[in-house]
């Protein structure tokens, strides 16, 4: 990243009145420096201030981008970015905000701060998910969060095997599996009684969505693991792959999912004070009781 910051993408839902509002704040105060602000060819903004910009070309361009929604947004714009190293900021206006964790009213602040070189910068270990398909096609993506196998609209369970570095680990009946970060074991996994990983513990979690069985738990990896799997073969078998919720492609059990931790990372910048347990604190409701500090 080079600072000072010449150029900055904005990346949101801006018809959403809630990021509009945050979006017709910034772009003022952004017009007030010697700073490019790039947008969407599409985005729904109304100002002479910005230029549009196809989204593919923000990680060869900018220099940070400002994700302002929630940690979906954010999730978007790591994957414009993530084979970059372009530093993201996000800004919460979403419900939760594990991820997008500048507030509103601290915006303006905290974006001047970046602009400077000011914030923490905070690296998060991706995902590489590789989809072979029988057909010898070949489907790639990154994830921050998680990679997702599940059923397809279909009410059936599915049947499938996991391996771990080759090694066969487990037959699973069930709705699916998720391979998760650290980052992303606050997301999806935890739903499915995965555990919470301090995100740059070297780990993965390996979380059966819906298991038939009470024993299939949630197991911890290392993050050199190399994990696969493979639908076992059944009528009306039907699933699908997605990572940090984009569908990379249909998996028929003639297919093979593998999932690796990727040799790039994720930038996350933050606020001064930043502190990775006040934020579990405050978004999971823990210490609410008499003795709460």
């Amino acid at each position: 990243m080079a600072f000072p910051v010449r150029t900055c993408a904005l990346v949101g839902r801006f018809s959403d009145p809630r990021i509009a509002e945050s979006v017709g704040a910034l772009l003022p105060h952004l017009a007030a420096k010697p700073v490019t602000v790039l947008v969407s060819e599409d985005a729904q903004v109304n100002s002479p201030q910005v230029q549009r910009v196809p989204e593919a070309s923000f990680g060869s361009r900018a220099d940070l981008v400002i994700a302002i929604g929630g940690d979906g947004t954010l999730l978007y714009a790591a994957r414009l970015v993530a084979r970059h190293g372009v530093p993201l900021l996000g800004v919460n206006r979403g419900r939760v905000g594990f991820l997008t964790d500048v507030m509103p009213q601290d915006m303006l602040g905290s974006v001047d701060a970046a602009l400077r070189g000011e914030l923490s910068c905070d690296e998060r270990p991706l995902l590489a998910a590789r989809l072979h398909s029988a057909d010898g096609r070949l489907a790639e993506a990154l994830a921050l969060n998680d990679v997702v196998m599940q059923k397809h609209d279909t009410g059936r369970t599915l049947d499938f095997e996991t391996r771990i570095n080759g090694q066969f680990v487990n037959s699973h009946g069930g709705d699916g599996i998720i391979v998760a970060t650290g980052t992303g074991s606050t997301a999806y996994a935890l739903s499915c009684g995965g555990p919470i990983v301090e995100p740059h513990l070297p780990a993965l979690v390996i979380a059966p969505i819906c298991p038939h069985t009470l024993s299939d738990r949630p197991i911890v990896v290392s993050s050199g693991a190399v994990i696969e799997v493979a639908l076992v073969e059944r009528a009306d078998t039907q699933a699908h792959v997605i990572c940090d919720g984009a569908l990379l492609g249909d998996f028929s059990a003639a297919d093979r999912l593998e999932v690796r931790t990727a040799a790039e990372r994720v930038r996350l910048l933050h606020p001064p004070g930043h502190d990775y347990y006040r934020l579990l604190r405050s978004k999971l409701h823990w210490g609410r009781g008499s003795f709460e500090r």
